[in-house]
């Protein structure tokens, strides 16, 4: 993989942004995290055919194009411990299409840098305060996991699968070396709670993709359903992650 750094952090910030042919929403998303006052822009470029890199170079981002497609778990690993490596305090995901607002950012991060939090997540379907309408089909896997998370932990979960998350560098260093590689949110949340991290749900507005297509269609919709539901279950197995 081939990577252009920077000599020096500008913040203790790092905003990780994975993105798979995303050249028509990349400058629009880098622009949108500099308005919001972090300078420091990691696009992870997962293998994309089109010009995501050339496009997210020029809008300024440091780029890390990936040789292959990892999919969004070796996407968002890579980003993770590149966040580690460089000594960054804290970590800002999200998703490269374009459907994050810039307002709800550093309300996130606010949250864990006011200590007691240790992964702020932004959420969709909060009780009350939900900003987002999914396709009936993607509704209902999000509350079947919500159920499912809820019902490992203890703790209600109602966005399992948000891609737009703060988080403090010891999340960062947990999920750098444990974050699972295939549909990783569910799976991540389960790990989380093991390591004894605090999870917390700030609500968040998202609008649909201005562009592109999810890559998630109906056949593998039921297969992400089935494998998620049988890898949350394994994780919660697991010895609890350690640093």
């Amino acid at each position: 993989m081939t990577v252009l750094t920077w000599p020096n952090k500008l913040t203790d910030v790092l905003a990780v942004v994975p993105a798979y042919n995303e050249e028509k929403s990349i400058n629009l998303v880098v622009d949108q995290v500099r308005q919001a006052g972090i300078p420091d822009i990691l696009v992870i470029d997962d293998g994309s055919t089109d010009r995501t890199m050339q496009v997210a170079t020029e809008a300024g981002a440091l780029v890390l194009r990936l040789p292959h497609n990892l999919g969004i778990g070796g996407a968002v690993q890579a980003g993770l411990k590149y966040a580690v490596e460089m000594g960054y305090s804290y970590v800002i995901r999200l998703d490269g299409d374009g459907q994050h607002l810039v307002e709800e950012i550093d309300k996130l991060i606010q949250e864990v840098r006011m200590g007691g939090t240790d992964v702020a997540i932004g959420s969709r379907f909060l009780p009350g305060q939900q900003t987002y309408s999914p396709p009936l089909s993607r509704g209902l896997g999000i509350y079947w996991f919500g159920k499912i998370v809820t019902w490992i932990t203890r703790k209600p979960a109602y966005d399992t699968t948000s891609g737009m998350q703060a988080l403090n560098r010891r999340a960062c260093k947990i999920l750098a070396e444990n974050y699972p590689q295939d549909y990783p949110e569910v799976e991540a949340r389960i790990l989380l709670h093991k390591a004894k991290l605090n999870v917390k749900e700030v609500p968040a507005k998202m609008i649909p993709r201005a562009t592109g297509m999810s890559s998630i269609t109906y056949l593998r919709a039921i297969y992400y359903a089935f494998k998620v539901t049988l890898a949350t279950f394994l994780a919660s197995l697991r010895k609890p992650p350690k640093l």
